[in-house]
C-alpha cells in the first residue's frame, strides 16, 4: 500500500468509528471531489454490509466511453493523450454504468453529465430535480454527517481555498452553525494543482475538521475537451450577442452554444463593420442599435459557472466592469466616477461564479493569474451568485445591472414554457442545475432579461426534427417565465406577450419546415387566429442559408483551439454523420455502396483500418469513408442533447 493510500484508508476508518453505521457524505460538484479517498471510502463499505452509504453529489466527472467498436477505436488513443495512460476515476461512476452499485450503497445526484445516464435504472430512479439554491436544504433533509472536498493552499502561507467548488459548501456549513444538535464531519485534501482562488472561498484551516495534506503523483484536473461549433451555433451566437448593452452583467453556460455567443462578442468588439455585416445577412435587416457596438464600459461576469467563455472576455479586454461589496462604491462604479473611486480603482470584482471547469488552457489562465489580478475572480457561494435573496439585495441589484442570463434548453413550446432537462418520458438528460434561478431572478430585475438558447432543430436527414413543439409533459421553465428565446433563425421576445402572440414570434424563428403542423395545431386549438398567415420572412428559415452566410475564416469549427488532431476533427464529424446513417438499414446498406476508403487513408489509418483483414472490418471502412464524403456535405452537424 502506497503512503497516500495508507493515510486515506486511516481517514476512511476514524470517518466509520465517529460517523457509525450509516454515512450520507455530500462531494462538490464537478472538479472538487477528492477521487481517491472517495474510492477508498466505497470500496470499505462496500465489504461492509452493515454500513450503509449514501453519495449524495452532481456532474461525477469520467473519461469518456464508447458505446460501440467504432467509437471504441476513436476514444481509447485520445483518451489516453487528452487524459493520460492512467487517469483517476470514480469507481462508484463505473459501477453505476455496469448496474453493480453494492446494495448496502446509494448514489444520488442532482445534475447528471449530459446524456450520460439515458436508460441506467439507478440514476434515473435516484435523481434529485433540485434548484442548485436548494443543494444544500437538501442535503440537510437526508441527513447529511460527511463532507470531502479538495481544496488549494496558499503560496507560502497557511490559508485554504475552497478553489473550484465553494457552491454548496458554504451555505452548508452556515446551515450546520444553525443547528449545533447535527454532526457533519468535514474533510478536506489539499491538491496542489488547484489555483488558489479569492473571495469567499477563502477559509481557515479550521474550518475543516480534517485536513489531508500527503504528496502524491502529479494528477491533472481534469480537462473538458473543446467542442466544434457549426453554423448553426453561430448563427444563435450571433442573434443573442446583440441582447447585452455595453455595461451590463453576463452569465452563461458551457457548450457549442455559449461558445459561439462569446466568439460573437469578440467579433462585435474587435471587428465591429464584420460583426454587422453577417448579423446584418443573418437578420435580412440592417443591423442597428446600441447592444451592437464595441465594448467600452466592459462586462461583469455574474455566473454560477466560471468557464473558458469568461477567460477570452477578459483577455479581449471586454470582461472589465468592476464591482465592489460596498454600496458607495458601486453606486461611484456605476455612475462612472472614477474620480470618487480613487485608489479602490482597479481593485473590483470583474467576475463572481459558485464553481469552474474547463478546458486545460483555461486552468493554466488561472494559474498564472498575477497577484494583483487573482482577487478580480470572486469565488463564492451558490446561494449568492444564484439569487438576489440574502440581505444585500440593493447591493446585488447595482452589481447586476443590465443582467442578461444566458442558458441553453433542448425544446420549447409554443407558448413558452422551456425543456432543458429531460425527455417525454422523464429521462433525465441532465437536470435543472442553476437555469430556474437565473429565470428568476431576471424577472425580479427591473433591467434583467432572461435569454434561453436552442437550435431550432435536431438530428439530420429524414431524422429532423423540430425543437420549437406544440407541448411536453413537463417543463424545467414554466410559461409564465416565459422572456427571451434565440435560435439560428432570430431573437422571439415573450415577455408580457399574449399565448397568440408567443405562438407567431416563435414561429418566426422556427425551422420553416416545421411551421405549418405547428401553426395547424395551435389553429385547432383556439389560440391562434384562423386568418393568421406564416410571414414570409418567417418560410425562409432554412439551415441551407446559414452556411453560406457564416463560410469563411471568421467562424471556423474550433473557435478557440481543438484538443483534437486535424484528421480526428474530421473523423468527429464522420462518425456523427456515421451515428445518423445506423438509424436506417435501408441507407446504411447504400452508403456501404458508395463509400471509397482510398479517398481518406489518413482517417482509415487513426482508426486502425487502414488495411483491414475481415468482412466485418471492410464494410466499416467503407461505411466510414461514405460518411466522412456526407460530413464534408452537410455543413451542419447533428444536435446533441445540451442542457
Amino acid at each position: 500500500m502506497t503512503p497516500v493510500a495508507e493515510v486515506e484508508q486511516g481517514v476512511v476508518e476514524r470517518i466509520l468509528a465517529r460517523l457509525g453505521p450509516r454515512v450520507v457524505v455530500g462531494l462538490p460538484l464537478g472538479l472538487g471531489k477528492p477521487v481517491s479517498l472517495v474510492n477508498a471510502l466505497y470500496r470499505r463499505v462496500a465489504d461492509q454490509p452493515g454500513i450503509e452509504l449514501e453519495i449524495v453529489t452532481a456532474l461525477s466527472l469520467d473519461v469518456p466511453s464508447a458505446s460501440s467498436d467504432m467509437e471504441q477505436r476513436f476514444l481509447e488513443p485520445f483518451a489516453t493523450r487528452h487524459f493520460g495512460s492512467d487517469p483517476e476515476r470514480l469507481d462508484y461512476v463505473r459501477d453505476l454504468e455496469r448496474d453493480e452499485v453494492p446494495p448496502n450503497v446509494r448514489i444520488t445526484e442532482f445534475y447528471l453529465r449530459s446524456g450520460s445516464s439515458l436508460g441506467n435504472t439507478l440514476a434515473q430512479r435516484h435523481y434529485i430535480s433540485a434548484n442548485y439554491t436548494h443543494v444544500a436544504r437538501d442535503l440537510m433533509d437526508r441527513g447529511v454527517n460527511l463532507t470531502m472536498q479538495e481544496v488549494a493552499v496558499e503560496p507560502g502561507g497557511g490559508r485554504l481555498s475552497l478553489s473550484c467548488n465553494p457552491d454548496v459548501t458554504l451555505e452548508l456549513a452556515a446551515r450546520m452553525a444553525d443547528a449545533p444538535d447535527r454532526e457533519c464531519l468535514m474533510i478536506a485534501r489539499v491538491r496542489r494543482e488547484l489555483p488558489f482562488m479569492h473571495g469567499d472561498a477563502i477559509v481557515e484551516r479550521s474550518f475543516f475538521d480534517e485536513v489531508i495534506e500527503v504528496e502524491d503523483r502529479p494528477r491533472p484536473l481534469f480537462a473538458v475537451p473543446r467542442q466544434p461549433v457549426s453554423p448553426q451555433d453561430y448563427a444563435v451566437g450571433l442573434h443573442a450577442s446583440g441582447l447585452i448593452d455595453d455595461g451590463g452583467t453576463l452569465q452563461i453556460g458551457i457548450g457549442a452554444l455559449s461558445d459561439a455567443l462569446v466568439h460573437a462578442l469578440l467579433l462585435r468588439h474587435r471587428s465591429n463593420d464584420r460583426y454587422r455585416t453577417v448579423l446584418s445577412a443573418l437578420r435580412g435587416a440592417p443591423a442597428e442599435g446600441e447592444g451592437l457596438d464595441p465594448f467600452v464600459s466592459g462586462l461583469y461576469g455574474a455566473s454560477e459557472m466560471f468557464m473558458d467563455g469568461f477567460m477570452h472576455l477578459y483577455r479581449a479586454g471586454i470582461l472589465t466592469r468592476e464591482v465592489f461589496d460596498d454600496e458607495r462604491l458601486q453606486r461611484f462604479a456605476n455612475d462612472g466616477d472614477h474620480g470618487a473611486l480613487g485608489e479602490h480603482r482597479g481593485r473590483g470584482a470583474v467576475m463572481g461564479a459558485a464553481f469552474f471547469l474547463g478546458s486545460r488552457p483555461f486552468y493554466d489562465f488561472l494559474d498564472c493569474l498575477e497577484p494583483d489580478e487573482r482577487p478580480r475572480f470572486r469565488m463564492t457561494s451558490v446561494e449568492r451568485i444564484n439569487q438576489l435573496y440574502g440581505g444585500d439585495e440593493e447591493l446585488e441589484v447595482l452589481q447586476r445591472r443590465g443582467a442578461r442570463f444566458f442558458n441553453t434548453c433542448m425544446m420549447v413550446t409554443a407558448t413558452g414554457a422551456a425543456v432543458s432537462d429531460g425527455l417525454a418520458d422523464y429521462q433525465m438528460v441532465s437536470g435543472v442545475g442553476g437555469q430556474y434561478n437565473f429565470v428568476a431572478m431576471a424577472h425580479a430585475m427591473r433591467d434583467g432579461r432572461s435569454v434561453l438558447m436552442l437550435r431550432s432543430t435536431r438530428g439530420s436527414g429524414s431524422s429532423t426534427s423540430s425543437n420549437i413543439v406544440w407541448e411536453h409533459p413537463h417543463a424545467t421553465i414554466p410559461r409564465h417565465l416565459r422572456d427571451i428565446v434565440v435560435t439560428e433563425y432570430g431573437v422571439a421576445k415573450l415577455r408580457g406577450r399574449t399565448d397568440e402572440e408567443c405562438i407567431q414570434a416563435l414561429v418566426g424563428i422556427m425551422d420553416a419546415r416545421f411551421q405549418e403542423a405547428l401553426v395547424a395545431t395551435a389553429k385547432e386549438a383556439g389560440k391562434l387566429d384562423p386568418a393568421w398567415e406564416i410571414p414570409a420572412t418567417a418560410r425562409r428559415n432554412r439551415p441551407e442559408a446559414l452556411q453560406e452566410t457564416l463560410a469563411g475564416d471568421a467562424f471556423p469549427r474550433y473557435p478557440f483551439g481543438s484538443d483534437f488532431t486535424l484528421v480526428e476533427e474530421r473523423l468527429v464529424e464522420g462518425l456523427q454523420e456515421l451515428k445518423a446513417l445506423a438509424k436506417s438499414p435501408l441507407r446504411m446498406g447504400a452508403a456501404w455502396l458508395r463509400g471509397h476508403p482510398s479517398r481518406y487513408p489518413a482517417e482509415l489509418a487513426r482508426m486502425g483500418l487502414a488495411d483491414p483483414t475481415g468482412w466485418r472490418d471492410r464494410a466499416m471502412a467503407r461505411l466510414l469513408a461514405h460518411a466522412l464524403d456526407r460530413a464534408d456535405l452537410s455543413g451542419l452537424v447533428p444536435d446533441a442533447a445540451e442542457a
